[in-house]
């Protein structure tokens, strides 16, 4: 007889691939909305993966900068998890809800962001995408208390 806990299965998570250094902004708790070319309708737990390249001109925007500094910045890799708790885009003419906010871009808001203690390598997509069981195990490994 097993005594072991199974991981939660199901349509409950998903993954998001974000440059750094904006990836480590989100996990500093700084920046809490991710900006997208469109609207997304997932709503939950979301897989921070830290993508491939580095978005190198951001590196010298002074609340980027300040932001992460002292930090690394790994890529290819899941750093962390938030969950997406809406989407809007800021109405012509106002103010961006955020310094972090792109005008005319769709804006995530995410909450509840945990870093991962180790990085997990791994390969992301362009949208929202499914993570693979086995690494839902392992992020699961490093959060325990994670469920939908």
């Amino acid at each position: 007889m097993s005594t072991a806990t199974s991981a939660p299965t199901g349509d409950w998570i998903r993954g998001v691939s974000i440059r750094q250094p904006w990836a480590a902004c989100i996990l500093a708790g700084a920046k809490t909305i991710e900006n997208r070319p469109r609207a997304w309708s997932w709503r939950g737990w979301l897989l921070l993966h830290a993508g491939q390249q580095t978005d190198r001109p951001a590196l010298s925007v002074p609340h980027v900068a300040r932001t992460i500094r002292g930090r690394g910045l790994p890529t290819g890799a899941v750093i962390g998890v938030a969950r997406l708790t809406g989407c809007h885009q800021d109405p012509d003419g106002t103010p961006p809800c955020t310094e972090w906010a792109h005008p005319g871009a769709w804006h995530l808001e995410l909450a509840d962001v945990q870093a991962l203690a180790l990085p997990i390598p791994a390969r992301g997509q362009l949208g929202p995408w499914k993570p693979t069981e086995d690494l839902v195990d392992q992020v699961l490994q490093q959060l325990p208390g994670l469920r939908p």
